[in-house]
């Protein structure tokens, strides 16, 4: 072994793999230095900080004025200076206490939302209990207040804070930088699950293979940088922040015991993949058992409490979306009646949910016919499976163009989503026969189709059938309140920025 602990030609592949890109396999700079990007990381970690102790202050103001006026007198300051003073640093520690902070949570995923959310139930239940008990006057308007007031601006900081780590990590910045431990295939499958979610950050720079290997890429141009054994000198020498075992490395429990040893004392995350894909954290629980971590996978909520919640929000904010919209809708409807000859809305049977017919509202945005003229234009479709998808469509109208960029075209499905056809969030109803669905396609069936959904938010216009399948699929299985909400604030973003 050298120095580095690398064998001779292990040595030989590290040095010659430190100039390549390893998801593109083309030339590339050298990556920042990984202690620049680890102090990067922290002074990120200190500006969020910054942002939830802005976002609780001025909660805390809002609901002062809002209880006790702009001017408030001696003993109304004292009655809401003093809880001010405790619940602000409270809630800034049961934000970390709840792990709000830890980067593994941070720009990917509803988890960092839930986390906040519950961390903020947890303060006012406290205080509402001690209030309780120890009879303290304080006054319930103005916790009332900072409760909502704050929830809100802590999400919203989030969301910008997300939004401004997504863009640094799409320029290569604070990136936890991974070396993936696995069979060929398993690092190359692990690779592209990695692609699908760039915002989690997570950039393969190596691979180790079972063995020993000459070979100095994978097929998928990742950098094989000596085998198993190389672990620790591959993580010095990469300056890798954490090390991926992929789900069928061959890796035994004390092979895997030893790995972790390794890794002792360097700062370094240990990953473990499980052959299980596709199902998210709240579904998910780990439970040891003789010293064996047992991985607990709990059924997709389909019914129940949560469900009927669902379903409430759903007609409520469809009524009043009807009733705040409705002199839009008014305006839309003329102008789609006036631009082309034809009737205003377009009404289509789709599939619902449990394979039913429902019959989906929108403005119409093509010429009259066009429902007829579509086997003509077949051979031009672009998308794959049960999509039909086809550029510069002659069919739309001018109107329509402007219409569907704005996604105004769909805002009558408010009346599905109120007479119970529909959701507001869940997969898209599709214009096709049950029967042109395949086995585990019919599983979009299992919930109401929904307004907008998570392969809409995703990229849709990139998406092939199989990845809004697997999409579609990983909502109806790992559905919840929080992920809903997640979906909407980012289908209110797309639509501001046209896409």
């Amino acid at each position: 072994m050298t120095a580095g602990g690398l064998g001779s030609r292990g040595a030989a592949r590290l040095s010659d793999a430190r100039g390549l890109d390893p998801l593109a396999g083309t030339v590339a700079l050298p990556p920042p230095p990984p202690a620049w990007n680890a102090r990067r990381m922290r002074l990120f970690l200190v500006c969020l900080v910054g942002l939830d102790a802005t976002a609780v202050a001025l909660a805390l103001l809002v609901a002062a004025v809002a209880r006790f006026g702009l001017h408030p007198t001696g003993p109304d300051r004292v009655a809401v200076g003093v809880p001010a003073l405790l619940l602000g640093p409270a809630w800034l520690a049961a934000l970390a206490a709840g792990r709000a902070y830890e980067l593994r949570f941070l720009g990917v995923g509803a988890e960092e939302y839930r986390r906040v959310a519950r961390a903020t139930g947890q303060v006012f239940a406290a205080v509402a209990i001690i209030a309780f008990a120890g009879r303290l006057g304080l006054a319930r308007g103005f916790v009332g207040v900072a409760l909502p007031v704050g929830l809100v601006a802590l999400l919203a900081g989030r969301w910008a804070a997300r939004r401004w780590l997504g863009r640094q990590r799409g320029s290569g910045r604070l990136c936890h930088r991974v070396v993936v431990l696995g069979d060929r295939v398993d690092v190359v499958q692990f690779v592209a699950q990695l692609r699908r979610a760039p915002d989690a950050g997570l950039v393969v720079v190596g691979a180790l293979l079972p063995e020993p290997s000459t070979q100095l890429r994978t097929t998928d141009e990742v950098p094989v940088l000596g085998s198993y054994a190389d672990v620790a000198a591959v993580v010095r020498v990469t300056g890798a922040d954490t090390v991926a075992v992929a789900s069928s490395a061959g890796l035994g429990g004390d092979r895997l015991r030893r790995i972790a040893w390794a890794l002792e004392g360097r700062d370094v995350s240990l990953i473990v993949a499980p052959a299980l894909t596709d199902v998210a954290g709240p579904r998910v629980t780990v439970r040891p058992v003789a010293g064996l971590p047992l991985l607990y996978v709990d059924e997709p909520r389909l019914s129940g409490a949560a469900r009927l919640v669902k379903g409430s929000m759903d007609r409520v904010s469809a009524a009043v979306g009807l009733v705040l919209t409705a002199p839009l809708l008014a305006a839309v409807a003329l102008a789609v009646r006036l631009s082309s000859p034809g009737p205003v809305l377009f009404v289509q049977p789709r599939i619902g949910r449990g394979g039913d017919v429902i019959h989906v509202w929108k403005f119409r945005t093509m010429v009259d016919g066009a429902a007829a003229a579509q086997p003509a234009l077949a051979d031009g479709s672009h998308a794959s499976g049960l999509l039909f998808k086809v550029d510069d469509d002659p069919r739309v109208t001018r109107l329509g163009h402007w219409l569907r960029r704005t996604s105004l075209d769909e805002l009558p499905q408010l009346v599905n989503v109120l007479r119970g056809e529909m959701s507001l969030v869940g997969p898209r109803p599709l214009a096709v026969d049950a029967d042109a669905f395949v086995g585990d396609e019919h599983r979009r069936h299992l919930v109401k189709p929904g307004i907008t959904g998570l392969w809409q938010v995703s990229g849709r216009r990139a998406q092939s059938w199989e990845d809004a399948v697997r999409l579609d699929l990983y909502y109806v299985e790992n559905w919840s309140l929080t992920m809903d909400l997640a979906i909407l604030a980012r289908t209110v973003t797309a639509v501001l920025h046209g896409r």
